[in-house]
């Protein structure tokens, strides 16, 4: 009980490495705001300021911040877990699923991802099987690729012999995922290093992943 009182968890929350999914593309196109375009979302890392470089994935496509806006009005900077609208000085392309993050320091984009799962479902992970798979903003399908070994959850011991995962068992999984991810690991980013597998014939959840 003591350690759970006091164990220290200010440093969840990373504020070094900027990450924003964007969410929705505000573009009310009425007459008192013919020309707004805003991309709202909720801050996954790291402080966003007016007037800090940005680069927009996956295009590449860089910018400025000119304002960030909120419910009561514009912000000085905007830090995880904040809900904002993020303005930028260029009129680019940018959709929901798109990532605005620091030139220099980007999350690694690929279509391969190796990660912890959970098994939340009653009918087993297949191998080679496909799953929608659900990571920040950005949606997509993926392919079991291969499991690489099931955990005892008792012992914590590997069983590299594991061909499947049931209902509550954890394993390190190799996916394949048709978009390109902007993830980072999991132990860096809880945000952009953790995502959802879902059965596409039913919508439900039957996967938590951890980005390794």
């Amino acid at each position: 009980l003591h350690h759970l009182e006091n164990v220290h968890i200010a440093s969840d929350r990373n504020l070094q490495d900027v990450r924003f999914p964007v969410q929705y593309v505000i573009r009310p196109q009425s007459t008192a705001h013919h020309d707004y375009r805003g991309y709202a979302g909720t801050v996954a890392g790291g402080v966003l300021k007016p007037g800090d470089e940005v680069i927009v994935l996956p295009s590449g496509l860089k910018s400025t911040i000119a304002a960030i806006d909120t419910a009561d009005g514009e912000i000085d900077e905007a830090y995880a877990p904040m809900a904002v609208t993020v303005r930028l000085t260029d009129d680019i392309d940018v959709s929901r699923g798109d990532m605005i993050c620091r030139p220099h320091n980007q999350p690694r984009v690929s279509q391969d991802i190796e990660a912890m799962v959970c098994w939340l479902s009653e009918e087993p992970l297949r191998d080679r099987g496909m799953y929608a798979i659900k990571h920040t903003t950005r949606s997509a399908r993926c392919q079991v690729r291969g499991l690489d070994y099931r955990i005892d959850v008792n012992t914590l011991h590997r069983d590299e012999t594991a061909d499947s995962l049931s209902l509550n068992e954890i394993g390190r999984v190799t996916l394949r995922a048709t978009l390109p991810l902007f993830a980072d690991e999991y132990r860096r980013n809880r945000t952009t290093g953790s995502f959802l597998l879902i059965d596409e014939s039913t919508g439900a959840t039957v996967g938590a992943g951890m980005i390794l």
